[in-house]
């Protein structure tokens, strides 16, 4: 099969069906865009047509496992150790930290983790002030792959390319090679999930947490799928809890229940009592 060209009239169902599922939109101007990334699961599988590949989608993958392997191919993982860190500082300082030491095991939940280094940047937060069994933290992605790559804790140079200069996170990393290993203290005191934020079950199943990190995800997402996102994500917080979401992203514009702060030089979400 050649390079994939879709009709318009077929983009247009295509991509709805991927944002139905997934969450992510492509609008005609990304029609190359999610030509080049179908052409190669189509190509494995033998599908000629990009209309065939919808109706394999909608019709006959019951149990999801073709849509598992295409959002393989759609999601961004893009993301480090220290990521936007003054913002995340300010959450586990000012929010996590008192419930903490207060013995009430807050729970923070990090939502579309990709490879894990935004759980492991608060686990080594936690654990330099000893915190890290007073915490439940939970990951979670949509992707099985990059999950699997969380769980091993094995990152390039790439991953630690700004490490703040008061910060001194290697005595939780081992060199090995080109490799840094993280500790096997700090892999095992996060809990791995698979959760699709566009499924409403998955998100339930999650259960009160009093922290959500969801940040860089809804700048792929058009505004009534963030509105209703938000919407979801905050009747999982506990009366005071918090959400924090990218320094781009702002969710007050599209309207929600959830009052915004300003906390130095963080915004955060914070479901009122």
């Amino acid at each position: 099969m050649s390079e994939l060209s879709m009709t318009p009239q077929v983009f247009v169902i295509l991509s709805g069906l991927i944002e139905e599922r997934l969450g992510l939109w492509y609008g005609l101007s990304d029609k190359a865009l999610l030509e080049s990334k179908l052409s190669a699961r189509m190509l494995e599988l033998g599908v000629d047509s990009a209309l065939d590949y919808y109706y394999l989608l909608r019709y006959d993958d019951p149990a999801g496992s073709e849509l598992a392997l295409l959002t393989e191919s759609l999601v961004v993982n893009e993301t480090y150790f220290f990521r936007e860190y003054d913002q995340l500082q300010v959450v586990l300082a000012r929010f996590v930290e008192p419930l903490a030491r207060a013995r009430r095991k807050p729970r923070v939940w990090c939502a579309a983790c990709a490879t894990g280094e935004e759980p492991y940047t608060i686990a080594f937060w936690l654990a330099e002030r000893g915190l890290l069994d007073h915490v439940q933290l939970m990951a979670s992605d949509v992707s099985d792959r990059v999950l699997a790559v969380a769980r091993a804790g094995q990152y390039r140079a790439r991953s630690l390319r700004q490490v703040p200069a008061d910060v001194d996170p290697w005595r939780w990393l081992c060199r090995a090679g080109d490799t840094w290993v993280v500790d096997p203290e700090i892999c095992a005191a996060i809990e791995w999930r698979r959760v699709n934020l566009m499924e409403e079950s998955a998100v339930i199943a999650m259960g009160s947490v009093d922290v959500i990190i969801c940040r860089n995800v809804l700048i792929y997402f058009r505004d009534d799928v963030v509105r209703r996102t938000v919407r979801w994500l905050a009747d999982r917080l506990l009366p005071g809890g918090l959400l924090l979401v990218g320094v781009t992203e702002s969710p007050l514009r599209l309207g929600t229940d959830l009052v915004c702060q300003e906390h130095g030089r963080a915004f955060v979400y914070r479901k009122m009592p």
